[in-house]
């Protein structure tokens, strides 16, 4: 009679804690797509500060002012 007390709660515990692994898994999961959402925000953010920085460069302005003017 002890023997089959011990195996059912060896068994529930097994099988909470499995619950849990699983839980904390897809928690995982959940946060790493949201980190990779926002990296790939932060990237497009980077490319969009180069560009702008590209133009506001004195060279840039320059060169496209002339070749305004040479048209």
């Amino acid at each position: 009679m002890e023997t089959q007390t011990i195996v059912v709660l060896l068994t529930v515990t097994v099988i909470l804690l499995s619950i849990a692994i699983l839980a904390l898994l897809a928690a995982i999961i959940a946060l790493l797509v949201k980190v990779r959402k926002i990296a790939d925000s932060i990237e497009q953010v980077t490319v969009n500060v180069a560009s702008a920085t590209e133009w506001l460069s004195v060279a840039k302005v320059v060169g496209e002012v002339t070749k305004l003017f040479r048209k």
